[in-house]
């Protein structure tokens, strides 16, 4: 009995599948088991004609197709090319097929098309260590050839499939495509980024407090939210923060890329980081993911490695509120349901923006506020304290006047965050400043004794809590590496502190 390997998604990972092949004398039957999907059994069809048309006859009597382990549900054409092979290669005892791995969909002439689910199962693989060498149609290669390390042979059909194999022809490995964007080296690691910023920051005209508080929490990964008065221009200042973020190492750009394959879309090796903005009328499903048999992929984890903003903050339910506050602690996200758990990745930036009040001018010198007291307190209250204490910089938006002018561009923003992130890295951070775990907070984080003496005079004075206290630290860590001297002070100061605590929100 032959067999050669495939595989499938199971939710966001790939699980290996053995495709078997066994022909009995009997009646003519064609038959795939081992919990196939319907576009499993479909590649019947196409694979009996793409035989056909290849020049091939059809086994007679029954052929069985199997696929294990057959208690993992298989989805997917990818698998059309895996069973046309084995069934055309069963004769042929000296071919091996479990060196590689096998994906393609068939036409009905033969020819081999792209599926949306080759690279991100390919990538996964790869990131397990499972896959070395691999057979695809041409048309998968300007996506796969990303990924390093991996054996890529190329093939256009499936007679030109069998011909490799039989060794008729002679196939090289495709070469690893470089990505075409730029390259930072860091202790013999290397990054990627951008400097096409399509929303620019010297566009945003006054408002140099919520710049400044921008750039902390870029540079760091701050959460940050920002509450002023209607165009004010907080949802234009978040909106630029996406072309400011930090650079993306190999492994983070891949898995941008898989994210964007598994939505439906063409990956497109960008540098740029993901950017979400859910309205407040989305479903929590959507947000958090869901699905009443199989968990899907929502936007908290869509925004992964990127920003998670919220408009209109207040106005999103309490629920999802409350329910934002796991992955914000903890950077994923558990999917339960029926038939499955499933545990997504979620370490984004969380932005957020609101108005003081529902009219939004409760803050305004020109405008009076229409809002009734009880209906501020209902407003305010959408937000809970434990939901505050999750976040790191809160910024109360300077009035408009006719008088602002641009005061900083995001080049100018980016060449700070580019010298602030190398800091990081350098000192051996695995994670930016804000996503410090309390032991690489004890390593990472010094402070001298005047700001030791700061933040322990306002803990007492504002009761803060032990996860305030840490985000004060890691802000605090933030705006000294924005500070250019302190490549000859690495400990965090009195200032630095003092303005990180300028940013806490007064209750």
């Amino acid at each position: 009995m032959k067999q050669t390997n495939c595989a499938t998604l199971v939710e966001l990972d790939a699980e290996r599948v053995f495709v078997e092949a066994n022909f009995l004398r009997g009646l003519p039957k064609f038959n795939v088991v081992g919990l196939a999907s319907g576009d499993i059994q479909e590649s019947k069809e196409r694979v009996k004609s793409a035989l056909v048309y290849s020049g091939f006859k059809l086994p007679t009597g029954a052929v069985t197709i199997n696929l294990s382990p057959s208690d993992i549900p298989k989805n997917g054409s990818h698998f059309d090319l895996s069973i046309a092979l084995i069934i055309a290669l069963f004769q042929d005892e000296n071919i091996d097929l479990s060196d590689f791995y096998i994906f393609g969909e068939l036409g009905l002439d033969g020819n081999l098309k792209d599926t949306r689910a080759i690279f991100p199962i390919i990538l996964s693989l790869k990131g397990q260590n499972k896959i070395k060498k691999v057979i695809l149609p041409v048309d998968s290669v300007k996506k796969v050839s990303r990924i390093p390390n991996l054996e890529i042979y190329a093939v256009s059909s499936l007679s030109e499939a069998i011909d490799f194999l039989r060794g008729i022809i002679k196939i090289e490995p495709e070469k690893e495509t470089s990505l075409n964007v730029n390259k930072l080296k860091i202790n013999d690691s290397e990054y990627f980024f951008t400097r096409n910023f399509n929303l620019d920051f010297k566009e945003v005209l006054g408002q140099t407090v919520a710049k400044r508080a921008s750039l902390i929490a870029v540079a760091g990964f701050h959460n940050i939210i920002y509450e002023g008065s209607p165009g004010s221009g907080k949802s234009m200042i978040a909106k630029r923060l996406q072309y400011i973020l930090p650079p993306v190492n190999g492994e983070e750009l891949l898995q941008i890329a898989r994210f964007e394959a598994l939505e439906g879309r063409e990956p497109t090796f960008s540098a740029v980081r993901p950017f979400r903005s859910p309205h407040h009328t989305a479903s929590r499903g959507s947000i958090f993911g869901g699905g009443s048999r199989v968990a899907k992929v929502g936007e908290v984890s869509m925004a992964n490695s990127g920003i998670l903003f919220f408009d209109e903050l207040p106005h999103f339910p309490q629920q999802i509120l409350e329910a934002l506050r796991e992955p914000l602690q903890d950077y994923a996200i558990l999917v339960s349901r029926v038939q499955t758990k499933i545990k997504y990745p979620a370490n984004f930036l969380f932005v957020g923006a609101m108005n003081p009040c529902p009219c939004g001018y409760l803050m305004s010198k020109y405008h009076s506020c229409r809002c009734s007291e009880s209906e501020i307190k209902k407003y305010r209250n959408a937000l809970s304290e434990p939901f505050w204490d999750r976040i790191d910089l809160y910024v109360a938006m300077q009035e408009v006047s006719a008088d602002d002018q641009p005061t900083i561009s995001s080049e100018n923003l980016y060449s700070n965050i580019l010298i602030a992130f190398e800091k990081q890295i350098k000192r051996g951070q695995k994670n930016l400043n804000g996503r410090l775990s309390d032991s690489e907070l004890e390593e990472f984080v010094k402070l001298d004794r005047s700001a030791l003496e700061t933040l322990r005079t306002a803990s007492e004075k504002f009761n803060l809590s032990l996860r305030s206290i840490n985000k004060i630290k890691k802000v605090a860590r933030t705006i000294a590496d924005l500070n250019h001297n302190s490549y000859f002070n690495d400990e965090v100061s009195k200032g630095h502190i003092l303005e990180a605590l300028s940013y806490r929100r007064r209750k």
